[in-house]
């Protein structure tokens, strides 16, 4: 795992910081009070987000750099962070309510072993909350040059459903007009996206924000149009054991 896509918030336009910000959001109810994991939590603002609900988070990452920043940046008495390999993790059985693991699978090689001991670490009760971008078909062989795999949204959660008994499905995307998407449909060489600088025309032109100028507000993650959204986020919950 030379090579990973990681949010600095302090280095990051305010746009992509939220749409990750979004997802720990999200999952900021079914931590309350558990013993929450963070995986693969890159520099921490997640972990320091998930630890305003939890009782207590622990952050792993297989970076140290990122951990060292972590422990620098968002350190506090309910959060630990360790430099942890998600394929070799040693973190015995039955010790997490919560794993949260956003944007981390489809950089993985072996999601089966990353699986398995995912479910050997929650409790029996435990909850599995986990989000991958969804591709129209899956792919082993994705354009983004950082990821090993992505998954439509059928394959996804038919891969999960292998490992936990119940797989809620929704998905994320940004809040678009009817005149935006009918743009997206009519723009089959993708002017849109090569002219990027035109950001402020294209605010006016389609009625939508700009992913650069995105605001929690301007996204939506929900069970409808699953097929439609960018990025596939599932809660999964009594994992079972091999």
């Amino acid at each position: 795992m030379a090579y990973v896509e990681r949010i600095v918030p302090d280095e990051t336009p305010s746009g992509p910081v939220a749409i990750h910000e979004k997802r720990y959001r999200f999952a900021l109810p079914y931590c309350a009070d558990k013993r929450v994991l963070d995986a693969a939590c890159g520099v921490g603002y997640g972990t320091a987000i998930l630890i305003e609900r939890a009782a207590e988070v622990v952050g792993v990452d297989v970076s140290e750099q990122a951990i060292e920043y972590a422990r620098a940046r968002y350190g506090s008495p309910r959060t630990s962070f360790r430099v942890v390999d998600l394929l070799d993790p040693g973190f015995g059985e039955e010790v997490f309510d919560v794993v949260v693991s956003f944007e981390t699978i489809e950089h993985l090689p072996d999601r089966d072993t990353y699986l398995s001991h995912v479910t050997a670490a929650l409790r029996s009760d435990g909850l599995y909350i986990v989000s991958t971008p969804r591709a129209d078909e899956t792919t082993e062989e994705p354009e983004n040059p950082f990821h090993c795999v992505e998954y439509s949204h059928a394959d996804f959660e038919r891969l999960l459903r292998r490992y936990f008994d119940e797989v809620d499905l929704f998905g994320q995307r940004r809040i678009q007009t009817a005149r935006h998407r009918a743009l997206q449909q009519l723009d089959v060489l993708g002017l849109r996206r090569r002219l990027s600088f035109l950001r402020g025309v294209g605010r006016v032109a389609t009625g939508t924000m700009p992913t650069q100028d995105v605001t929690l507000d301007d996204m939506v993650v929900e069970r409808e149009g699953v097929d439609g959204a960018d990025v596939l986020v599932a809660v999964c919950r009594r994992p079972l054991r091999s």
